[in-house]
């Protein structure tokens, strides 16, 4: 069976290592951001939308996933709500504009909700999030920036007016999960959440809610979860290998941005720069919101390493107790001073979702078509727009001390020999 997919997300990297899921089965996968495209990217099997709504008000980034809804999405293609795996943003109310979209098109709606993932150490238990087997409240991520009193899943999509039932592991694994979703959905207007530990609790869940066929595809139900969800329901794809993107070879270097100030992060960008291969470029936040002469020295520095062949690592450098409100303006700001750097760009990487679609945005890049995945979380795929390079993107909690440095490698392998294979 193989089915059309409208995929919205949050930031980019989210809608990047969902759509890399299907991709991966063979059918063109594209993630764009900004002007929604033409008529032609509204008819790829696999279409992924940043909606650029994690920093947004609850209100705000509900209307805005309304309106990306609204022009996106239509009969035969089945909406997967990407959210992140550890609640950061407005995911319930982005989940209740796309439960509200759907009733108004169809009389009811139905969700189910499986945000767990496995192989980033995200797990549900209880209707509960956990990251490596503890309370998700107890983590970093949680503990810096967070939406939510708990990580109950009911709760959390009760304050958006959504009704929630709990799907706990016995019911999963127990056979007549098919039959718990149909009661839910005549139900109308129901979230099933959905506990998993593993990557087989998550195939349970998406065989017992995908559609028989692709010829009954219901627009009355929809997914919500991370990669995780993602790459169950695609296992259950099928359908003709599409060409993998083409480009030629480049003898400049990659641009690695460090925008997260996850400690994943930061402690894979330690790794990097200790191997000796890229040049380390640390930046203050007082150097890009100046707008002085720091940002037109880093961007002659860095167009001088690319130009040569060398990779070079840009960091945003952060205090203990950074201030997170001014996380956008930085990645503006740093996107700014670069522009100039594009011409001179063999391959890109970045991790954090609003730092890659910033700096992507200025280099002229308005979509990625996705070849592979890196490793779990980790895209990759060729820049479309003024701008075409081979370009990973990657959570910034993902992974681990030495995941820049596979992607590093594997990002200078596929700029030197000018193919994906």
């Amino acid at each position: 069976m193989a089915y059309r997919w409208l995929i919205l997300a949050d930031d980019l990297t989210g809608a990047a290592d969902c759509a890399i899921a299907f991709g991966r089965t063979g059918h063109a996968a594209v993630v764009t951001w900004g002007e929604v495209g033409d008529a032609s990217d509204r008819r790829l099997p696999i279409l992924a939308y940043d909606t650029a709504s994690r920093g947004l008000a609850a209100e705000a980034a509900a209307g805005r996933h309304v309106d990306v809804l609204e022009r996106l999405s239509g009969p035969g293609r089945l909406l997967f709500k990407k959210i992140d795996s550890t609640l950061r943003g407005q995911p319930a109310a982005e989940t209740a504009a796309a439960l509200a979209h759907l009733k108004s098109r169809s009389g009811s709606a139905f969700g189910v909700f499986a945000p767990a993932f496995p192989a980033t150490g995200r797990t549900t238990v209880d209707g509960r999030v956990l990251v490596n087997g503890r309370a998700l409240e107890q983590a970093e991520v949680w503990q810096r920036d967070h939406t939510y009193p708990n990580a109950d899943l009911v709760d959390v999509l009760a304050t958006a007016g959504i009704r929630g039932e709990k799907v706990t592991l016995g019911t999963i694994r127990g056979g007549d999960l098919r039959a718990m979703f149909a009661r839910l959905a005549g139900e109308g207007d129901r979230i099933a959440v959905c506990d998993a530990e593993t990557d087989r609790d998550l195939h349970l869940i998406a065989e017992a809610s995908l559609p028989m066929s692709s010829a009954t595809v219901s627009s009355s139900t929809f997914f919500i979860g991370s990669a995780g969800f993602a790459h169950a329901l695609a296992g259950f794809e099928a359908g003709d290998v599409a060409e993998p993107p083409r480009m030629t070879a480049s003898a400049s270097g990659t641009l690695i941005v460090v925008g997260s100030l996850a400690g994943a992060s930061r402690s894979a960008a330690r790794e990097l720069e200790a191997t000796g291969t890229v040049a380390h470029f640390p930046v203050a936040p007082e150097t890009l919101l100046d707008g002085g002469a720091g940002r037109g020295s880093l961007a002659a520095d860095v167009m001088k390493r690319l130009s040569g062949g060398g990779d070079a690592l840009i960091e945003i450098m952060m205090d203990d107790e950074p201030d997170l409100s001014l996380g956008p303006r930085l990645s503006q700001a740093l996107a700014d001073a670069l522009q100039s750097v594009a011409p001179a760009i063999g391959a890109f990487a970045a991790t954090g979702g609003e730092t890659a679609a910033m700096l992507l945005s200025r280099f002229g890049v308005n979509g990625i078509r996705l070849a592979d995945e890196i490793e779990p979380g980790v895209s990759l795929g060729l820049t479309l727009g003024k701008l075409s390079v081979p370009v990973a993107t990657k959570a910034g909690a993902f992974g681990d001390k030495l995941s820049l440095i596979r992607i590093s490698e594997r990002l200078r392998a596929v700029r030197i020999k000018g193919s994906f294979t």
